[in-house]
């Protein structure tokens, strides 16, 4: 896509799962996914859109799941957010190698490795086209990156949160589960606390609700999704207003 082209966002908020970077079954780490993604941004750089994210670390080790298997949850979820951070690192490395500059932004602090989080910086760091992948989740417990991501996408004044996903969207079913399943094309914040359709925790969409923060649910494994969705075509669910 040319630079001159006309994008429907200016700045976007990104929120990748952890399991994108994964191997088999979203496990692990898988470089050449790091190297796909790479790509993807500099693509969405190229357009002249602000670009933050939110990574996951469901690929290695989920706080939530452990936390099941009888240790603390505290202990869990702070085991959860170094995840995220070894994630950020990895995929900072791999953006700097395809020369764009990155900078990991975490909410646990981590000398030498990652920055602290200080808004008049993330604001700058925009302004100059630079990369900002918040890693940590908000650093307390009991939170999701869902709502890390809401959180950080309200904090810099994005104007979409992208949540990319492993389907295409939101669906009235599991569509791993249910072949019947069907794919909703856009649906109010009220839908999806109402009829708990389990997109994303409901503390995530509340957030967004509250302060108007519309969100794109779409397919990361889709080449091209991403790009659509900052130019303002149909893509995946829309949820807003």
């Amino acid at each position: 896509m040319p630079k001159n082209t006309k994008t429907k966002y200016k700045r976007i908020l990104l929120k990748m799962s952890g399991e994108g970077f994964g191997g088999e079954n979203g496990k692990g780490i898988d470089t050449e996914k790091f190297v796909t993604f790479a790509k993807t941004l500099k693509k969405i750089l190229s357009l002249g859109v602000e670009t933050a994210l939110v990574i996951g670390g469901g690929n290695v080790l989920r706080g939530a799941k452990l936390g099941r298997s009888g240790k603390s949850r505290i202990v869990a979820d702070q085991a959860g957010m170094i995840a995220t951070i070894l994630n950020a690192v990895l995929l900072q490395d791999t953006l700097e190698n395809h020369d764009i500059k990155t900078h990991v932004i975490s909410a646990i602090e981590i000398r030498n490795i990652t920055e602290p989080f200080i808004l008049r910086n993330c604001f700058q760091y925009l302004k100059e086209r630079n990369i900002i992948i918040f890693a940590g989740g908000t650093g307390n417990p009991y939170f999701t990156t869902d709502t890390a991501a809401a959180l950080r996408a309200i904090e810099i004044n994005a104007d979409v949160m992208l949540k990319a996903t492993r389907v295409d969207g939101v669906y009235t079913d599991d569509p791993m589960k249910n072949p019947s399943a069907k794919l909703l094309n856009k649906l109010t914040y009220t839908d999806v606390l109402n009829q708990q359709l389990g997109v994303m925790d409901m503390t995530a969409i509340s957030l967004s609700m509250e302060n108007k923060l519309p969100i794109i649910v779409l397919n990361m494994n889709k080449t091209g999704n991403i790009e659509k969705a900052v130019m303002g075509k149909s893509v995946g669910t829309f949820i807003g207003n």
